[in-house]
């Protein structure tokens, strides 16, 4: 992910109403929701919902699919994981010690070899 689609993707979360909605459909899953029940899930406006939709569609942080005469929206997980991924792709790289926060080996293996190239024992 480029650091232009990390700051979209994360501007479109900087709101209450379109972070709530997101990690609604997190939770719901690939399933999706309609908007009329996401309406009714988070007692949103139906033209708030709709601009906010439309927000978190354009971050590529949800998609929409149609079921029959349904539209129903879900998380764009590959998406996600990519934000979350580039959040931490240097996890620990310039500690002295791993964090243990991150299981993300490639971002320990860089923090080791930092280590061993400046530490000459």
């Amino acid at each position: 992910m480029k650091s232009k689609d990390a700051v979209t993707a994360l501007a479109a979360l900087a709101q209450d109403s379109r972070l709530a909605l997101f990690r609604l459909l997190v939770k719901r899953g690939p399933e999706g929701y309609s908007p009329t029940r996401l309406r009714e899930r988070l007692g949103i406006p139906a033209p708030t919902l709709s601009f906010h939709l439309k927000e978190l569609q354009q971050a590529g942080l949800i998609e929409a699919r149609r079921d029959g005469r349904f539209l129903l929206y879900r998380p764009n997980f590959p998406r996600m994981r990519g934000l979350v991924e580039f959040l931490t792709a240097n996890c620990c790289s310039l500690a002295d010690e791993d964090c243990g926060s991150c299981d993300l080996p490639s971002a320990r293996r860089r923090g080791a070899s930092a280590a061993i190239s400046t530490n000459p024992r």
